[in-house]
């Protein structure tokens, strides 16, 4: 069956009307598809009756729950996107989120960890208007076209996030491809667990209700928690698996993670990280009837632009996995140092998935974005190998951006904040690679300006008020001085290679 949707709230909203079936669930309960056009439309209404600023965005606050869901839907029909923040995320990041995006309003499904001078509707004040009735919704003022849909921020080289706008025609651009190309059938059971505020939950998120699936959500704790996790896996009846590699390669550990325990499992999606060949080849033994496919795509490009079906061939004839071919409706090409076309280089990704830029950052958005033959265009820092059959291999960074467990990660952020910290003159970061090309740690050098009984346990605790806890280095260093280069500059490329050849 083919899907041609030109509107993402409306595909929603005409599988909600005729639908009876649960469209989420976790460990708290169900929810029905009855349930979520109901409390977003009268949620909607009543954040139309604040008068906020025109398709001026809000912060969503909170973690993986319906409420969550509820509250981002609702903000795109009042006509805002909305700006993800999870809750185990440090309270300086929504601090510095809502300093950078100047909101309209911040909507906390759960209590905020500080108090901010932007409007909060607190989760008492939402809870009590999901069946609001006061006003009409004015469908009007819904979020449509080039209009934000939602705003994901990620890490930044200034230690500073950056957020990305995705527009409703970025988001549908993403969608109509995924419910046609991956072989996803109508009232699909999605694994729902990466944390709202990662773009890679857009995956799951998105493509399940428009084909009027079940989002089987995990929390958090469960996620952190194996014994647990491995116990809640079986029980969802999973069809459809997102997550990146490592969470895979996590579960890939229990010995009951196949076939014969998880019946209906016929579609994994990879994103985030790069797929090894040997996780591939571990997910097709012990699941030899399901499809996995590996993408890859930058946030600013709208989760994924690339695909391929990884089969035993396909396994078979590549010692480093391809990340696909590029969508449809998408040019990937790469460019040497000089800027020219080529084979081999960076990677500029070109189509109507890739955002309008930055929000309030015009300088960031100048640098990394363009128009190139009428259509927007992103300067990756991805460097790639395009073949001659258009399929493309992942090659690593132009900068020090990194990927650990699905997170992108600015290595220059995390020196930022170390270097913020007052018992430290002199801090840098580098990748610890394990096999198959992948990072597994971070390492971090420090020179510091005062005597610390432990020096590690100190950094890391001062670091965790400032940065996500993805982001805190997993060894802490201290040395007196930190090579320099030519310039003077602290040697990154020095301790890498120290880190990487005599560890």
């Amino acid at each position: 069956m083919s899907y041609q949707i030109t509107n993402i709230l409306t595909a929603i909203d005409q599988v909600a009307q005729d639908n009876l079936d649960d469209c989420y669930q976790d460990e708290q309960g169900s929810h029905t598809y009855q349930d979520l056009y109901q409390q977003t439309n009268c949620l909607a209404a009543y954040l139309q009756s604040l008068a906020l600023p025109q398709e001026a965005p809000v912060i969503v606050y909170g973690d993986q729950s319906f409420l969550m869901v509820v509250t981002m839907l609702a903000a795109v029909k009042a006509g805002h996107a909305y700006i993800p923040v999870d809750a185990h995320s440090p309270k300086e990041r929504l601090i510095q989120i809502n300093e950078i995006a100047h909101p309209a309003a911040i909507l906390g499904t759960l209590e905020l960890p500080v108090q901010l001078d932007t409007l909060t509707v607190t989760p008492d004040q939402i809870q009590a208007h999901l069946n609001y009735q006061a006003t009409p919704l004015d469908r009007t003022q819904s979020v449509a076209g080039d209009q934000n849909f939602y705003i994901i921020f990620t890490s930044g080289t200034t230690g500073v996030p950056k957020g990305v706008q995705i527009s409703h025609n970025n988001l549908l651009s993403y969608v109509n491809w995924t419910v046609n190309d991956f072989n996803l059938h109508a009232k699909i059971r999605c694994l729902s667990q990466p944390p709202y505020s990662f773009d890679l939950s857009v995956m799951d998120l998105y493509p399940t209700l428009v084909l009027g699936g079940k989002l089987l959500a995990i929390s958090h704790a469960t996620t952190e928690n194996f014994g647990q996790l491995f116990k809640v896996l079986p029980t969802l009846d999973l069809e459809e698996w997102v997550s990146t590699p490592s969470f895979a390669e996590l579960c890939l550990l229990d010995k009951n993670f196949k076939q014969e325990n998880y019946p209906h499992l016929h579609h994994f999606l990879f994103c985030g990280e790069e797929l090894t060949r040997s996780t591939a080849k571990a997910l097709l033994q012990r699941f030899p009837q399901a499809q996995v496919f590996n993408t890859y795509g930058p946030t600013e490009a709208c989760v994924a632009v690339t695909a391929i079906e990884i089969t035993p061939q396909v396994i078979e004839q590549n010692q480093r996995l391809p990340i696909g071919f590029a969508k449809p409706d998408t040019t990937i090409t790469a460019v040497d140092d000089a800027g020219n076309d080529s084979f081999e280089g960076e990677l500029i990704i070109s189509g109507p998935s890739v955002s309008k830029g930055y929000l309030n950052n015009p300088e960031k958005t100048a640098a990394a974005f363009f128009t190139k033959e009428g259509q927007r265009a992103y300067r990756s820092g991805d460097l790639g190998a395009i073949k001659a059959d258009g399929s493309i291999y992942y090659r690593g960074r132009t900068d020090f951006q990194i990927k650990l467990h699905g997170y992108r990660i600015e290595l220059e952020d995390i020196d930022q904040n170390l270097s913020a910290l007052p018992m430290i003159d002199q801090a840098i970061t580098v990748p610890r690679y394990g096999a198959n090309h992948k990072v597994n740690q971070i390492i971090a050098f420090v020179v510091l300006n005062q005597e610390l009984e432990n020096p590690s346990t100190t950094i890391k605790e001062q670091l965790a008020q400032n940065v996500m806890e993805y982001m805190i280095p997993q060894r802490i260093e201290v040395r007196q001085q930190l090579p320099k280069t030519a310039n003077g500059k602290i040697d990154r490329k020095t301790l890498m290679a120290e880190v990487n050849n005599h560890d």
